[in-house]
């Protein structure tokens, strides 16, 4: 069985994390950017556990795996009120739209 090498996954969260910039700074629609937010947070995760893995050949290092799952579960809370806030703005103001948003200042 061929080992799968550390830069493949380091390119791969890399991959995601440009994915997810893109996301936020072209699209406008309100969900799609709480999208780009989940993929870059997903692309720092793999990133943590990469890290983890690859630190000491043949250990894997348990501290940084917690951390992970402590920080999915946070990133879910932050997704949830994120979505609440664009509940929340759509319910008010009838539009998902960034650049319409930003014309009604209160």
């Amino acid at each position: 069985m061929v080992p799968i090498e550390p830069y493949t996954f380091i390119a791969t969260s890399g991959v995601l994390l440009a994915v997810g910039i893109y996301g936020l700074m072209v699209k406008r629609n309100m969900i799609k950017m709480v999208m780009a937010l989940e993929i870059m947070f997903s692309s720092a995760i793999l990133n943590l556990v990469n890290f983890a893995y690859f630190r000491l050949y043949g250990f894997v290092d348990p501290i940084l795996h917690v951390t992970a799952i402590i920080a999915i579960s946070v990133e879910a809370c932050l997704i949830g009120i994120a979505l609440a806030f664009v509940i929340n703005a759509y319910r008010h103001y009838k539009t998902l739209d960034i650049r319409e948003l930003r014309r009604l200042r209160w």
